[in-house]
């Protein structure tokens, strides 16, 4: 049964954790908002993420996502009145957040229709397009040279440079995302690639879509007194350290910290698209027109060979370390995350937990699973997980903490 309030630390009754039970176990496809401006892998419902909001802060409290992602975190926070700081290690995973969170201005909305309505006619295979040397140089270009992608290629850099006739920093980041977007359906984990005719019709289609997504958001943005929206902070950088960021030193302690961390022992490709089969290319980083910072192990926080997982654990409890030294005695954190052998990897996670200075709360009434927490099994999986649905990394659980008294 769930704990007396007051052992909670928070005003919580027993039908707002009914909700929030419900809302993970949810398997419905993400959708509304800004959700679907990019399709960041193992992303979490925002239905979750809204029921955890709602449940664990009021608005007008900061929300904390240290490993933001795709940005569920704070498109949902922005929603529910609450400020909202979202920290990831990956440049790509930035960009989106920023772009899901944008506020676009009705002039903003006008600039990028016109720019989609002449879109067509810029992406021509007869005309010239630029070949970004410094991008292919790096190696962001890698797997898609070939004679099979050179016209979704060229497509792609005629695209991105139609956006420097956008007028502000707001409406190319929009245009960039919905290249990045299309792009994202064109190539990842394709076996048949869509015509040039078919790019075409699909990226002026997401620009519309995306613009009546934008501005279903803005509508949805409450504003204080002021007439000011709630606060978005975006910062590029390991949650190793967090504390000593003068931005971070400025506000007050979160409310809660909603959550979704690399998941141990799991391959989950954060940072590139699959092409070819099993191939991987970083070209999601150059239409972004970010950096890709190192391989696999440093944005899932460790090397899923390493004996152990030594790396990761050691890596999580430099990151939780500092989360709790930015939260306050009030703070909930609430995460969700799979693990590849739950057996002793739960337990080694809830250590480190413990370790840092949290305790846990099981606080679910009608759990379903013996050890009194929240598992699901998890929807729509593109990681090598899909082999069966009873393969125990195919399984996701709801940890909630507090500070320990």
């Amino acid at each position: 049964m769930i704990p007396a309030r007051k052992e909670l630390k928070q005003d919580v009754y027993e039908a707002d954790f009914r909700e929030v039970a419900s809302a993970a176990c949810d398997t419905s496809a993400v959708s509304g908002l800004t959700h679907n401006f990019y399709r960041y892998p193992a992303r979490f419902s925002p239905k979750f993420a809204r029921a955890a909001i709602q449940t664990f802060s009021k608005p007008g409290d900061w929300i904390l996502d240290p490993f933001a992602g795709g940005g569920t975190t704070l498109v949902e926070a922005l929603v529910a009145g609450r400020n909202v700081l979202g920290v990831d290690i990956s440049e790509l995973a930035i960009f989106v957040c920023k772009a899901k969170t944008l506020h676009m201005s009705d002039s903003d909305v006008e600039a990028v229709k016109i720019w989609a309505r002449y879109l067509p006619e810029r992406l021509n295979m007869r005309l010239p397009s630029r070949h970004f040397n410094e991008y292919a140089s790096a190696g962001y270009y890698r797997n898609i040279e070939g004679k099979r992608y050179w016209r979704l290629r060229k497509a792609i850099e005629q695209a991105l440079v139609s956006i420097t006739r956008l007028p502000n920093k707001r409406t190319q980041t929009f245009a960039r995302c919905v290249i990045l977007r299309t792009a994202q359906w064109a190539l990842d984990s394709r076996k048949i690639l869509p015509s040039i005719s078919s790019f075409r019709s699909e990226i002026v289609g997401k620009t519309f879509l995306m613009l009546s997504d934008a501005l279903d958001l803005r509508a949805s943005v409450p504003q204080n007194l002021s007439r000011r929206r709630p606060k978005t902070i975006c910062l590029n950088r390991p949650a190793a350290g967090l504390e000593f960021e003068p931005i971070v030193k400025k506000i007050p302690s979160p409310a809660l910290v909603m959550t979704s961390p690399p998941y141990p022992g799991v391959h989950v490709l954060y940072h590139r698209w699959q092409v070819d089969g099993r191939k991987e290319t970083s070209a999601p980083f150059w239409i972004a027109n970010q950096h890709d910072g190192a391989g696999l192990s440093h944005y899932a926080l460790g090397d899923r060979r390493h004996p152990q997982l030594r790396t990761y654990f050691e890596n999580l409890k430099a990151s939780f370390e500092s989360i709790v030294n930015i939260c306050g005695p009030k703070t909930t954190i609430v995460q969700m995350l799979a693990f590849a052998e739950p057996t002793w990897q739960l337990p080694h996670y809830l250590e480190i937990m413990e370790s840092c200075g949290l305790s846990e709360i099981r606080s679910w009434s009608k759990s379903n699973d013996s050890d009194g927490r929240l598992w699901r099994t998890i929807p729509r999986r593109k990681w090598y997980v899909q082999k069966n649905k009873d393969t125990q990394s195919s399984r996701e659980v709801v940890l909630i903490h507090t500070k320990s008294i």
